[in-house]
């Protein structure tokens, strides 16, 4: 079973991206052929900066592997890497109907938070879809969020294949209901779209000043505090076990304590979490050689499959 995911280098990875799909990848190393790869051509579609698109690519790569991701047990390398990727994408647009894409939600959201229209946001899905059909990914994990691509992409696998026998792998996706949806400072989607984050690694202060951001409702520190709708709580349990939970909740019905000493307290809880992986990460950024080699091994291997996929695409559609 080949799963395949992969992630922006648009920003600094996030704790969003951890639970949301980090996590995932690191059991599923272990059980399937697992293919992950670093979006920078998606990354383009909000973000111009050119040095900041290298820097996040690396960064991202160092953030996999500091955090678990074995190079032994996975396929990893850089979406551009892979050129056929975009031919790909160029083909299964003449396969894709405009209702479809207008009909993403992702797109609509994006725009409605004032991040800029353009072809390549509203083109996403194609580009998507040449990602996971390139590599006959039969498993896609992604977040609620995402399942509406995955589908688009089932609709154009449909339309390609009617057309030219079956050629195109269909995948599924797959989530984990438990942290489908990680919530944001702002109580919305984290994402780094909508500046809204907490970094995985960042120093002290960086950390404070994040998790400070985190929205929260008016209370006077003798009162009960609400859990089941704080920001603040719903961040704490993704860290917590059943038994951590309860004690947390248990602080909330008590009073005496403000938001901000639930704010310290998940501070705590973030820098425990990723602790060892902060000394790995240190280790990775002075050997940046050995992290370029991982990824070059990878694109290696992804490139090999695509080359074999593409020959036989284009001898379907007539491209010489």
């Amino acid at each position: 079973m080949r799963v395949l995911t992969g992630i922006q280098s648009s920003g600094t990875l996030h704790i969003g991206n951890y639970f949301g799909a980090i996590k995932q990848m690191m059991e599923l190393q272990n059980s399937s052929d697992l293919y992950i790869f670093i979006a920078n051509y998606h990354s383009l579609s909000s973000l111009k900066d050119a040095d900041a698109v290298r820097k996040n690519t690396i960064d991202a790569a160092i953030t996999y592997l500091s955090l678990g991701i074995d190079p032994n047990k996975v396929t990893m390398w850089v979406q551009s890497d892979v050129k056929e990727v975009l031919e790909l994408y160029w083909i299964l647009s003449a396969y894709t109907p405009m209702g479809l894409l207008e009909r993403a939600h992702s797109y609509k959201d994006k725009v409605a938070k004032g991040i800029g229209a353009n072809h390549a946001l509203f083109s996403y899905p194609v580009l998507m879809a040449a990602d996971i059909l390139l590599y006959d990914a039969n498993i896609v994990p992604v977040g609620k969020d995402q399942i509406q691509h995955v589908e688009i992409t089932r609709d154009i696998a449909v339309k390609f294949n009617n057309e030219h026998g079956d050629v195109l792998t269909m995948p599924e996706f797959k989530i984990d209901e438990t942290v489908a949806t990680v919530p944001g400072t702002d109580g919305a989607k984290m994402s780094k779209s909508y500046g809204n984050t907490i970094d995985i690694f960042c120093t002290p202060k960086q950390l404070k000043k994040q998790v400070g951001k985190i929205v929260t409702e008016a209370v006077s520190l003798e009162e009960p505090k609400e859990w089941k709708d704080c920001n603040v709580y719903n961040l704490c349990k993704l860290f917590l076990d059943e038994d951590g939970q309860k004690e947390l909740q248990q602080r909330y019905k008590k009073g005496g304590e403000g938001h901000g000493h639930f704010k310290m307290y998940l501070a705590d809880l973030i820098t425990d979490e990723f602790k060892e992986a902060s000394e790995k990460k240190e280790y990775y950024e002075n050997h940046l050689d050995e992290v370029k080699e991982i990824l070059a091994f990878g694109a290696e291997k992804a490139r090999k499959n695509a080359s074999k996929k593409m020959e036989i695409i284009r001898e379907k559609v007539g491209i010489l």
